[in-house]
């Protein structure tokens, strides 16, 4: 690896958490030394790119930095498309057209070389199953996470039992044929998940609830990973 690569490879991993990163673990991905790591982080900072921390206790790269456009790699290329031939073909059609076109940009602006890695991928999703029909705007409900709003439910479950429910949306899970609501749930108390085709009713309040949409969405990981794997939305339940 070039030391130019290298240099732009620490700044990613730098990057993809806001945790000190130690220089010994960026040498084991980037295959070099810990020395040679040392050396690219003095230079990182001569080049006034704000990296701060101390070796052996680890590295962070500051908010509000950003690199100039860069060419992106072939697995890079791959691993967008592939994502976003899965968004085109499963997520609700907002976010399914905002795939295309993601793909289409991606194509117009890689160079002519690389055109083959998103107009010919060698990996591809599998055919979609029809999904349920949802029973709300999924488009308006990820506005309503973000924003931190509540909404009220009338929900069916899987007896075609009815109640109505307050709740406070935390994530939206995309299945093969179904979409899944994480939310807190003012009536249980506790965090549940809705089968947005299961929901036969929706309002969107202005009311914010209480937390904010980053602390909900931590404590709502932390259940998860008790009950399940990590980042995974949980099984539509029984109604109670």
């Amino acid at each position: 690896m070039r030391r130019a690569e290298r240099l732009f490879q620490i700044i990613q991993i730098l990057r993809r958490t806001r945790r000190p990163v130690t220089a010994a673990a960026m040498a084991v991905e980037l295959e070099t030394s810990k020395r040679s790591v040392y050396r690219d982080i003095a230079a990182l900072i001569g080049q006034r790119v704000p990296v701060r921390g101390e070796a052996g206790t680890g590295y962070v790269l500051e908010d509000g930095y950003d690199l100039p456009p860069l060419m992106l790699t072939p697995d890079e290329i791959e691993a967008a498309v592939l994502g976003a031939q899965w968004v085109a073909s499963r997520a609700d059609p907002a976010l399914a057209k905002a795939a295309r076109d993601l793909i289409v940009k991606i194509s117009a602006a890689v160079p002519e070389r690389l055109r083959p890695f998103v107009l010919e991928p060698a990996s591809a999703t599998p055919p979609s199953r029809p999904s349920a029909p949802d029973g709300l705007d999924v488009a308006r409900l990820r506005a309503a996470i973000h924003a931190g709003r509540k909404l009220a439910l009338h929900y069916a479950d899987e007896q075609g039992r009815t109640s109505e429910r307050r709740i406070w949306p935390v994530a939206i899970g995309y299945f093969e044929t179904t979409r899944v609501l994480a939310a807190w749930c003012e009536l249980r108390q506790d965090f549940r998940a809705f089968r947005t085709d299961r929901i036969q009713a929706a309002e969107f309040l202005d009311e914010r609830y209480p937390e904010r949409p980053a602390v909900l969405r931590a404590r709502w990981r932390k259940t998860v990973r008790i009950g399940g794997p990590p980042h995974t939305a949980p099984a539509p339940p029984q109604t109670r």
